[in-house]
């Protein structure tokens, strides 16, 4: 029995991804083993969004080498359809497969016996056109179900639409019938992941569907206990939307919404689908609706022609909004995209500088939200993740919790009370009698 392990950089889409891959290899007859488990064959899947991907994938193919010299190492993922021919002359790789390639990646490589020469698969971008269904199981609690591929939206920044292609969507019931086997392995909690999973619904080309569609569909699955919405552009995230999510109970009061910059100046430059009012205004509708809703927020700093008082303009809008945490993306030059062509570039040093402010001004944010939460009940759903002795999980709203280890816990929902904030931010909580809930 041959041994096969993977590696995954990236997003939540990438682990749905590899996730589905492995259970390809798995039905063939292959074994999933750790990566430190001397495999017969790795599969890295790579990201292009990441800072240094190049450095990070050589690092991995090195370690690889070192656990397994003989093995078969294989690089697929949105890093090798931007370079495969740069992957391929990294020492100790022996294929690499494109976006259109890397679902078919057992037949296309012959039984897996190392070439002399690296392959390289990777059509043109043009030619990823199918949607590959993909979700993630056995891996976490939660599982990543991708519902969304690809991206039609022109960011000055963003390589994605070169990697992925353009965007496609599986159909409502492929994903229904999908949701109904994750339930049935016993999962709790779906999170919806796309490149642009907001714009859910073009097959072939033609809109097709609505997100709303999806949601409305979803929400009738039985047994599935939550949907979370892993991220949705501003100006995809439609009322119709936070008003369905606000009266479901099943889709949590969460959502992730890119900003990329408070300044309408760089919002513009950026070539983004929505100005900074939208971008309030869907916020306070969220929190009109959802109070104790949790917001996150994807902002870059540094991007070119970003003055002092752009930055200072995006930090005072960003200071002023009732949101819950940010991801803070320092502008790092992608080949190929129009940002590199502009001028006005941000010194390295401060963009440095603006993100450590963006930082900090996110945990003051986070917080400031978890002590909000203190004195709420809410449903805890417990991870197998273990640290110094205690078990986490997360509420409807996203507040991660910890408690003493107790292997009962795992993988199931509890109502608790939040009664405080340690020292390492999580919340503490305290079980409240299901019995005492129902009088």
């Amino acid at each position: 029995m041959r041994k096969v392990a993977f590696y995954t950089l990236g997003c939540k889409l990438n682990f749905s991804e590899t996730s589905s891959i492995s259970r390809m290899f798995e039905e063939k007859g292959y074994k999933k083993v750790e990566f430190t488990d001397t495999p017969d064959i790795f599969i890295i899947n790579t990201c292009s969004v990441t800072e240094n991907a190049d450095k990070k994938c050589k690092k991995i193919v090195r370690e690889a080498r070192k656990i397994s010299p003989n093995a078969y190492v294989t690089i697929i993922g949105c890093y090798a359809q931007l370079k495969p021919k740069e992957i391929s002359e990294i020492p100790g790789v022996d294929a690499v497969l494109g976006a259109a390639e890397k679902f078919r990646l057992i037949d296309l490589l012959d039984d897996f016996v190392r070439p002399e020469q690296p392959k390289v698969l990777a059509s043109e971008i043009e030619t990823a056109t199918s949607f590959n269904n993909a979700f993630s199981i056995n891996d976490r609690t939660r599982t990543f179900l991708k519902v969304q591929d690809g991206c039609d939206y022109g960011c000055t920044f963003c390589t994605i639409p070169m990697a992925r292609g353009k965007s496609r969507s599986n159909t409502i019931e492929n994903i229904m019938a999908s949701a109904n086997e994750i339930v049935a392995s016993g999962v709790k909690e779906i999170v919806l992941t796309g490149v642009n999973t907001g714009d859910f619904g073009i097959r072939n080309g033609k809109r097709e569907d609505r997100f709303l569609d999806l949601v409305i569909a979803l929400d009738q699955v039985e047994d599935l206990e939550r949907v979370r919405i892993s991220s949705i552009e501003p100006n995809l995230l439609h009322n119709e939307i936070i008003e369905f999510v606000a009266q479901s109970d099943k889709f949590v009061p969460h959502f992730h919404i890119p900003l990329q910059s408070g300044s309408d100046k760089i919002l513009k430059l950026m070539r983004r689908r929505y100005l900074s009012q939208l971008y309030k205004d869907r916020v306070a509708k969220i929190k009109e609706l959802m109070p104790h809703c949790c917001i996150g927020v994807d902002v870059i700093v540094g991007f070119p022609g970003e003055t002092d008082e752009d930055f200072l303009e995006t930090y005072q809008f960003l200071n002023e909004l009732d949101i819950s945490y940010l991801h803070v993306f320092t502008y790092s030059e992608r080949a190929n995209t129009l940002a590199t062509e502009m001028n006005e570039v941000v010194p390295m040093k401060v963009r440095n500088k603006r993100s450590k402010m963006l930082r900090s001004l996110s945990e003051k944010k986070k917080r400031h939200f978890y002590e909000q939460n203190i004195g709420r009940i809410d449903t805890v759903l417990f991870e197998e993740d273990i640290e110094d002795g205690k078990m986490h999980g997360f509420t409807n709203n996203y507040v991660r919790v910890a408690v003493k280890y107790d292997p009962v816990l795992v993988n199931e929902l509890k109502r608790v009370k939040i009664t405080s904030i340690n020292a390492d931010g999580y919340a503490e909580v305290e079980e409240i009698d299901q019995e005492v809930l129902a009088h």
